[in-house]
């Protein structure tokens, strides 16, 4: 078997950067914006945005091809795995989970939220 054709194992697997995880959490989360355009805009708390999450995320799905990021998800604990390489997600700890999604979420989209106090800056 000629080495393009190997399939891509742990020891092959291309370290992620932090573009791939926020591909990955964007691929994951791509409707958000499409369910909830007006909340987005207004703001959410952290509470909203984890009950938002948990919808869009659901019960478990995800995405991947050859060549492409590969991308599992879970509402339950609002847990993403990215990978280069086939997802396990029984065998390996997720990319992001709980806080962490809700804060690269909230990143990515420019959420603000209304409960913080801090005046923007700009």
């Amino acid at each position: 078997m000629d080495a393009s054709r190997e399939p891509v194992t742990e020891a092959r697997e291309r370290a992620l950067s932090h573009a791939d995880i926020t591909e990955g959490v964007r691929r994951a989360t791509s409707c958000l914006p499409k369910w909830y355009p007006e909340a987005i805009t207004v703001g959410m708390t952290d509470d909203e945005l984890t009950a938002a999450l948990q919808r869009v995320l659901g019960i478990h799905g995800g995405s991947g091809a050859r060549g492409c990021l590969h991308v599992e998800y879970q509402g339950a604990g609002l847990k993403i795995w990215v990978s280069w390489a086939l997802v396990n997600n029984y065998g390996r700890p997720p990319t992001v989970q709980g806080q962490r999604t809700v804060d690269l979420v909230r990143m990515i989209y420019d959420i603000p939220d209304p409960s913080n106090a801090q005046a923007s800056l700009f």
